[in-house]
């Protein structure tokens, strides 16, 4: 088998974290009469740099205090996920079972990350397996954050496997060299089919299936 090791996205990979974000940006930004679904701040959301995100939004509101909107959703998003939060529909199990070497790679501040893995029961299997983009300076798409989880494999990014469920994060994983998945139900990913070092796995079983193979 040709994967040794499994970098893992954090939000929306292994935990339900992105639609709880999402409900409550679109909540915070109808106080300031910028109108914005749900589904439309996920899309816009998933993925992404919060930073890039949020200069997007300055441009529809140009009087807003970005660093007092940041400061407010980070902390009203980390007592949401503190209160609870599900892992994502057979994560747990899976990484109960992995016999590989993993980390988790994650554009979102060390904060969160611990807090969403501790409130989705995961943290014990990635305690001190966590990078993030605000401790390597890199945030996918770009490949550095990935290329960083590698080295923390100490593995070359070929004998690696990206868990991603962005089209931020699957470009990252495909620029690094890794061999990347495709997870989830929410997005289209059939713009990277057919390439050699791209898969897809809409569950956790999949996922384990995929890993006899590969």
């Amino acid at each position: 088998m040709s994967v040794k090791g499994i970098i893992f996205d954090n939000d929306g990979t292994l935990v339900d974290s992105e639609r709880v974000a999402a409900t409550l940006l679109h909540q915070m930004l109808s106080e300031h009469n910028i109108q914005l679904s749900v589904a439309e701040v996920l899309d816009r959301y998933r993925g992404v740099q919060f930073e890039l995100f949020m200069a997007d939004i300055k441009t529809q509101a140009p009087g807003l205090n970005v660093d007092r909107f940041v400061q407010s959703f980070r902390e009203a998003s980390l007592h949401m996920f503190q209160a609870g939060l599900n892992a994502m529909p057979g994560a747990v199990d899976f990484v109960k079972a992995l016999k590989l070497p993993g980390c988790v790679t994650s554009n979102g501040p060390p904060s969160k990350i611990e807090t969403t893995l501790k409130a989705a029961g995961l943290y014990p299997w990635f305690e001190g397996r966590l990078i993030s983009a605000y401790d390597v300076g890199s945030w996918k798409p770009e490949p550095g954050l990935i290329l960083a989880g590698c080295d923390f494999l100490d593995l070359p990014p070929e004998n690696c496997l990206l868990v991603e469920d962005s089209h931020a994060g699957v470009q990252a994983g495909l620029a690094a060299g890794t061999k990347v998945v495709g997870y989830g139900l929410d997005t289209d990913f059939s713009v990277y089919v057919g390439r050699p070092d791209f898969y897809l796995a809409r569950h956790y079983r999949d996922l384990a299936h995929l890993l006899t193979r590969i």
